[in-house]
């Protein structure tokens, strides 16, 4: 079969991308390039430049390359953002979704992985987060993937397609420098970011009720997350109008301060972070139960967070100097 990868030219896209090629899946990817580059594609991969909001235009690419099952990537994704801009959010987070179940449907497409996220949850007082955990969103951005997934399983239903919603914890590292994450958003390079201007890192908060003081995150390698969406889009639900929801993190609590100190031992520059007030909504401990991918899934994470900083490192500075 073929699948159609949106958003495929991204930093998790490009890794989803070549995972599936290299295990002998046909892939094309669709991507506006507002943030994707084609060049982190395998050549084997057609590119397509536009919107997953554009209906015409995806159902010329279902038809021309005979798409038979999708990974949907494509949406808008920070938080701050989505509090300033909800409706520019819901518009393309969950109007796009709309638009290319639509022409999934009328493709016939038969399988459907959707790209959700933890930030369905909230900020759940568990020490795991199972993916039976009520899910109550504090942000529009999480609203929109907890809607996309309600979305995607009705659709599923209606038209007999295998869905799975990936919920995704805190993503870092890459499989190689050139696919590299080169935004300044997430906790691993806004530390490079910091040392790269002669600064301190800095901390949010150390008086979490947890064993350092500061926030406890689920870290997953891209390269493991992007295996996982193999694992998923042949799998896929179980079968004809399936569906599954899967938690996709490696189960184990990283503190903001001890990534902070591997970051400083890769790098070398381990000045003493600044500690400044707490951001609004920061969950103390966020971590995933990780049972239902491995059994469900057949798949377990294998990197661990050493070797996420490391392939971060090596990208940030083919990127970015320093």
């Amino acid at each position: 079969m073929t699948w159609l990868i949106t958003g495929g030219a991204g930093y998790i896209g490009a890794h989803v991308a070549r995972a599936m090629s290299g295990a002998g899946e046909r892939v094309v990817a669709l991507d506006d390039l507002s943030a994707g580059h084609p060049a982190r594609l395998p050549a084997d991969v057609p590119l397509v430049e536009g919107s997953s909001c554009d209906g015409t235009l995806l159902k010329q690419v279902l038809a021309r390359y005979g798409v038979s099952g999708v990974v949907h990537l494509a949406a808008r994704k920070q938080v701050a953002e989505s509090v300033a801009q909800p409706t520019c959010y819901y518009r393309e987070n969950v109007g796009g979704l709309a638009t290319l179940l639509e022409a999934a449907a009328e493709a016939g497409v038969e399988r459907f992985v959707f790209s959700s996220s933890a930030a369905v949850y909230g900020n759940p007082d568990v020490d795991l987060i199972t993916e039976d955990t009520p899910c109550a969103p504090v942000n529009p951005y999480g609203e929109t993937k907890l809607a996309g997934e309600w979305l995607v399983q009705a659709a599923g239903r209606a038209h007999g397609m295998a869905t799975v919603c990936l919920r995704y914890f805190n993503v870092a590292g890459a499989a190689a420098p050139g696919l590299a994450d080169t935004g300044v958003f997430n906790l691993v390079p806004m530390v490079f970011d910091r040392l790269t201007r002669d600064e301190a890192p800095r901390i949010f908060g150390d008086d979490y009720s947890t064993p350092d003081g500061t926030c406890v995150r689920d870290y997953i390698h891209v390269a493991d997350l992007a295996e996982a969406h193999l694992a998923a889009a042949r799998g896929a639900g179980g079968g004809a109008g399936g569906d599954l929801t899967v938690n996709i993190g490696r189960g184990e609590g990283v503190s903001v301060r001890e990534m902070v100190t591997v970051i400083g031992e890769v790098t070398g520059d381990r000045r003493t972070p600044v500690v400044e007030a707490r951001r609004p909504g920061d969950a103390p401990r966020a971590v995933a139960s990780a049972a239902r991918a491995a059994g469900q899934l057949g798949w377990t994470a294998r990197r661990g967070v050493r070797e996420m900083i490391e392939s971060a490192w090596a990208g940030w500075r083919l990127h970015h100097g320093g």
